[in-house]
């Protein structure tokens, strides 16, 4: 293999390897969009079982606890922390009877 050859393939594998490292913010939350997760979805199904479940914020919730599981699967745990809180300050905001 030749010196430009070799150059080229190192500068490859370094950008591969850079790429698979993921975000530095994302480091360490994987507990946390998990633990999120679990405690949103435990709240929303206790609102729906209060009936709950058609109001508004009760949608958005819902939403956003998809949207969070979609991104834990991406690896993307900052993310999803920011959308497991934000469905459980709307799930705290469902009027109660």
């Amino acid at each position: 293999m030749t010196i430009p050859a070799r150059v080229f393939f190192a500068a490859i594998t370094a950008l591969a390897l850079a790429a698979c490292a993921g975000d530095a913010a994302d480091r360490g939350l994987g507990p946390s969009c998990a633990s999120g997760l679990s405690a949103a979805t435990k709240e929303l199904k206790s609102a729906k079982a209060a009936g709950f479940s058609d109001s508004v914020e009760w949608s958005k919730a819902a939403s956003l606890i998809s949207a969070a599981k979609i991104q834990e699967q991406f690896g993307e745990y900052q993310n999803c922390v920011q959308k497991t809180r934000d469905a459980r300050r709307f799930i705290a905001k469902i009027p109660r009877k």
